[in-house]
């Protein structure tokens, strides 16, 4: 590769420094969409902003999309192409608070909180420009230094437009699932009538049996042996309609479907049903090592709305050595995955953004093996650590933060945290902690959940000496086992053991992620609070 860069690219690059100079906002004069308790300015200051921002993302992709053709390097490819991708998600999320705004009683498969609704938007297209930087690891640095200062500046338009929100009312009811309830008979009850219509009454009970087919034709069928519709995954989801609020059920028959599988962010509410864990196995070994970006080394990756998944297992099988290596990826709102294991080491589970609800699934992994900075609930849950490298040190999760006025953060409940049999052979090799700061404020709630032995004493772990310990939120809620004992648990100003359960209720399903005004409709069983 020469010295001298491409005509265009050097008029690319004026642009760039341009747009890191000087940004101004459009003063659009917009109407009063929306009721002004759930903003910090004039309405016509927060839309104005959110346009503006679009226009300025938009600017900076055009720039971007320059780089992706002039280096032939593949690790510098993909985090153009991921760049490309997160600009993209920005400009959408965006684009979905504008929309909000304008169309408050929209459901639009959102909560019917607005404030929660913008700010989880905000939270999104906040990180994405993050993610696209951090894809540079590994090269030369080049194309990294000229873009970060315009991934920056929109980064910062974001932030002072997520300032301008403010925080979401407390949900209305009670912690207890109320106005959803269970039955007896384990069947949906309701006061009120349903507002997610696209998921209906016997869907809800195919969801809840044993056998995943019984009683409903799914709308397509998998099969490596050739009797179902499809062979591959893919080419199911990609017959599914685009923009959907209604569920595409793809039913997947065991076997290991050894293929990248992608749903883009048209693709809304889709639901894949599997043969069990571990019988109907998706499978990928992509890598940091071997040139992946994290982001892109992602087995399983998800954007679309709506999403559900159940009975399966999504694994990482490129082993500890290759360290980065993504399992499973969601951007998905409002998603769940139920009776699923995610198997991997080094960052196996992704959960890069939005709102989502994990239930009676397996994760294991070593490093910062639940990472990201989604929204996210892990009920009844089993999170085992594994043995990885030599001398290396096991960190569970490492959320990702960035900012106070963020809604994101991990809650962890009703689970057991442990380690797989080789790890708890070995305790005194491999230390093992609940976490690590990967961004400024991350924060991490783990309550009622059994600890082994092996999670160490001081429980958590630092990223980089004192940063961020006197921002994070980490805390501990009623705990139990030899690993969730306090005496020798860190001291760091951001670190709370709770004893109220007042504080900790606003970690649960019903308040974290407003569960009970999406969850019901899906089929899944939850606790909405404390009890169980």
């Amino acid at each position: 590769m020469g010295s001298y860069l491409p005509a265009n690219l050097f008029c690319g690059l004026i642009i760039l420094v341009v747009l890191c100079v000087s940004c101004p906002l459009v003063n659009c004069g917009a109407e009063d969409f929306f009721q002004s308790e759930c903003l910090q300015v004039p309405t016509s200051e927060f839309v104005g902003s959110v346009k503006s921002t679009i226009d300025t993302i938009r600017q900076v992709t055009s720039i971007v999309s320059k780089f992706a053709n002039f280096f032939s390097d593949f690790r510098l490819f993909n985090a153009i192409s991921d760049c490309l991708d997160l600009l993209e998600l920005s400009a959408d999320e965006l684009t979905w608070t504008l929309t909000a705004s304008q169309n408050p009683k929209g459901k639009n498969n959102s909560t019917g909180n607005l404030s929660a609704d913008l700010r989880n938007y905000l939270s999104g297209a906040l990180i994405n420009q993050d993610t696209c930087i951090e894809g540079f690891d590994g090269t030369n640095g080049l194309v990294k230094n000229l873009v970060a200062g315009s991934l920056n500046q929109v980064t910062l338009l974001v932030r002072d437009i997520l300032y301008m929100v403010r925080p979401a009312p407390a949900p209305q009811g009670q912690a207890n699932g109320n106005p959803w309830q269970w039955s007896r008979e384990r069947k949906l009850t309701s006061n009120k009538q349903d507002s997610h219509s696209w998921l209906k009454r016997k869907y809800r009970r195919w969801l809840l049996q044993a056998a995943p087919t019984k009683g409903v034709v799914p709308d397509a069928v998998v099969a490596l042996d050739g009797t179902g519709n499809f062979t591959r995954i893919k080419d199911a989801i990609e017959a599914a309609p685009q923009l959907s609020t209604k569920k595409f059920v793809i039913y997947i028959k065991r076997g290991v479907y050894n293929e990248y599988v992608e749903i883009t962010k048209k693709k809304w509410n889709i639901m894949m049903i599997g043969d069990g864990i571990d019988v109907t196995v998706i499978s990928g070994n992509r890598s940091f090592i071997d040139g992946w970006t994290t982001y892109r080394s992602a087995t399983f990756a998800v954007k679309g709305q709506g999403f559900i998944a159940r009975d399966m297992t999504f694994e990482n099988t490129a082993g500890p050595e290759k360290h980065q290596a993504v399992a499973f990826r969601s951007d998905s709102d409002l998603s769940v995955l139920f009776r699923c294991a995610v198997r991997g080491y080094q960052d196996t589970l992704y959960a890069h953004s939005m709102r989502q609800f994990y239930r009676d699934c397996i994760i294991t992994g070593t490093v910062d093996f639940i990472f990201g900075d989604s929204t996210a609930i892990f009920q009844n849950c089993q999170i085992l650590a594994r043995k990885g490298l030599p001398q290396q040190k096991n960190t569970i999760t490492a959320q990702g933060r960035k900012e106070a006025a963020e809604t994101t953060g991990f809650s962890i409940q009703f689970s057991n945290i442990s380690g797989e049999p080789d790890l708890l052979a070995s305790l005194n090799s491999t230390f093992t902690y609940l976490g690590r700061p990967w961004k400024t404020y991350s924060r991490t709630v783990i309550m009622q959940s059994y600890m082994s032995s092996v999670i160490r004493p001081q429980g958590w772990l630092e990223w980089n000496g004192n940063v961020s310990l006197d921002t994070l939120y980490y805390a501990e809620y009623e705990n139990y086992g030899p690993g969730a004992g306090f005496g020798a648990r860190i001291k760091w100003p951001g670190y709370h053991l709770l004893n109220d359960s007042s504080q900790a209720n606003n970690f649960t399903v019903a308040q974290f992620i407003l569960g009970n005004s999406w969850l019901p409709p899906t089929g899944i069983k939850y606790t909405a609070g404390l009890a169980v």
